[in-house]
């Protein structure tokens, strides 16, 4: 019997092997051979290395470039030509080797060339990273990933096809799309998506609101865009088939529906807290910034036509409710609006966030400067009485931006409600919740950092005159505001 020689530890690459590389691979487990294949059909160079003689021989009858070798060694790397690497990945399933081989190929490889390491753990992540990778991945993590995102995806298919199956179940009659009262873009936006879905599946349909649309964006956003919004007050709501509410929640709540009407849609963005929805059809997500998002997925499933004009307005929505993306901003507001963004106009966008300032607006801006009482980094404000109640919100968002101070909340009394509104930069309270807590569930509603409440009159309707009014709100208020987030009052500064 011939005896046959020990081979040596590091096995020599075929002479017809001998490539400048692009790709540098070391393991080729199962991440690392799909890696090559996908490649390699992109006709990149690329050489692998592992320690298994059986898999190096087997890539090699399938023609890959590979050796065999321990990724322990450095010698290894003398067998490659380097001067064209792009990019090193250390695949094995071993942190031990893997942070081994880190060490040896930074200390040979140019520091232009992309270094890719895994990892099991965070623990070995950070090290792996502190040794100079550039990028480590954690294999579980990015299953996770991918799984999440189909479910995600699944989810989205199934809202579009429950949706589907109702309005093909409706077709020939009618529906009325509520907003809530002094509807902003976000909810117009939403409800004009909504309407573009029944039409495509012969639902006749009208957007109905209450109030004013007084806001000078609002103004602008309506008529520029040329949107059909009806009063409320000019219909019989029994004239309608099917009722849809948008960017609102309950019946009464927000909106002029008497608080027993049957629902048939609810689509909205807010939390809902302990409230139970009876509907017959419900998508309810408050992590998403925008109902405007929510009617653009919908849009995207059920492969509708976007036309400029409701790109445009559903765009504009997203931006002004997630405050250009820097509040209650979750991954689909951001990949809706990029969706959306090619198909709209934006010189139209541009005269939307440039509108002039009523003179109203101004008075009451100057109104919450004027009256601001201050408790540490809390900041109240009664304005008086108000006719544009969209202004309150533009002033709590300006008095945000006053040195030390980290929530504003604004006031105002109409001839029927007190209403307010509050913005926040703490992240110790959830302005959502405080307003509901201190004004009452069924008046109050919003978000972690943005809310507002409509409380009617009431008991100080009975007040002698004005001025007694006014001053019965402020006490009433600021009391029931400050005994919620645990502010004395006579911390006032």
């Amino acid at each position: 019997m011939t005896k046959l020689s020990k081979p040596s530890k590091i096995a020599e690459l075929p002479s017809k092997a001998r490539v400048k590389p692009t790709y540098l691979i070391i393991g080729s487990g199962s991440i690392g051979f799909t890696l090559a294949k996908q490649l390699r059909e992109l006709n990149k160079d690329l050489v692998l290395i592992d320690k298994d003689k059986q898999k190096v021989e087997t890539l090699r009858e399938e023609a890959y470039e590979a050796i065999v070798g321990d990724a322990n060694n450095s010698d290894i790397l003398n067998q490659i030509n380097l001067k064209n690497l792009t990019a090193v990945l250390i695949l094995t399933s071993d942190n031990e080797i893997n942070k081994t081989a880190l060490k040896h190929i930074k200390k040979i490889i140019s520091s232009d060339v992309y270094c890719v390491s895994r990892a099991s753990d965070i623990i070995n992540k950070n090290e792996m990273e502190n040794l100079g990778a550039d990028y480590v991945f954690l294999p579980s993590k990015i299953v996770a990933t991918t799984l999440a995102r189909s479910l995600e995806r699944a989810e989205s298919l199934k809202r579009g096809n429950r949706l589907s199956k109702w309005f093909k179940e409706i077709t020939n009659k009618k529906l009325a799309i509520v907003v809530h009262d002094n509807p902003d873009p976000d909810a117009i936006a939403s409800a004009v998506a909504l309407k573009e879905i029944a039409t495509n599946f012969d639902v006749d349909s009208t957007i109905l609101y209450h109030g004013e649309i007084g806001h000078q964006e609002n103004k602008a956003f309506v008529n520029l865009l040329a949107i059909e919004l009806e009063k409320m007050d000019t219909y019989n709501i029994n004239e309608f088939d099917k009722i849809a509410l948008v960017d609102c929640t309950l019946p009464g709540s927000n909106n002029q529906l008497p608080p027993d009407t049957p629902i048939s849609i609810v689509i909205d963005h807010h939390p809902t807290g302990e409230i139970e929805i009876e509907a017959e059809y419900a998508d309810l997500r408050p992590n998403v910034g925008s109902t405007s998002t929510i009617l653009t997925k919908y849009l995207q499933e059920l492969n509708i036509n976007i036309e400029r004009e409701l790109a445009t307005a559903l765009l504009y929505g997203i931006r002004t409710d997630t405050q250009d993306f820097k509040r209650n901003t979750d991954a689909s507001d951001l990949s809706a609006a990029s969706f959306l963004y090619p198909l709209s106009d934006h010189e139209l966008l541009d005269q939307l966030e440039r509108p002039s300032m009523s003179i109203e607006t101004l008075d009451i801006l100057g109104e919450a400067i004027n009256n601001r009482q201050v408790l540490g980094s809390y900041l109240l404000s009664n304005v008086g009485s108000v006719r544009d109640r969209d202004a309150l919100p533009q002033a709590a968002d300006y008095l945000l931006n006053l040195e030390g101070i980290a929530t504003t909340v604004v006031f105002g009394v109409s001839e029927e409600k007190i209403y307010i509104s509050g913005r926040t930069n703490d992240i110790r309270i959830n302005l959502g919740d405080v307003m509901k807590a201190a004004f009452g569930q069924e008046y109050s509603g919003g978000h972690a950092n943005a809310a507002a409440a409509q409380i009617p009159l009431g008991v100080f309707s009975a007040a002698k005159d004005r001025q007694t009014l006014l001053r019965l709100v402020n006490e009433s208020v600021v009391k029931k505001f400050l005994n919620v987030v645990g502010v004395e009052e006579t911390e006032n500064n």
